[in-house]
């Protein structure tokens, strides 16, 4: 069970720790993040995990390709 800070929406408190999970090496360069998993490991809507994921392409940190997913970006930023 995931414990909320109310200060912070959902979707940015699930960007942050992705983020975290891509700077710390969990989720590797070319690994595919599933927005499935996430709504399910956070208990959340979908609309919530693709705002979280709209967060992450803007900080440069994953690409998505619409029919392929969600991917960390390349560690050299191609």
């Amino acid at each position: 069970m995931t414990e909320w800070d109310p200060r912070l929406y959902k979707w940015e408190q699930i960007a942050n720790v992705v983020a975290d999970r891509i700077k710390d090496g969990t989720y590797p360069p070319l690994s595919l993040i599933s927005e499935v998993r996430l709504q399910e490991e956070f208990d959340v809507a979908r609309v919530t995990v693709r705002k979280a994921m709209e967060a992450l392409r803007g900080q440069g940190l994953i690409t998505t390709k619409p029919g392929k997913g969600s991917v960390v970006s390349p560690a050299d930023g191609s």
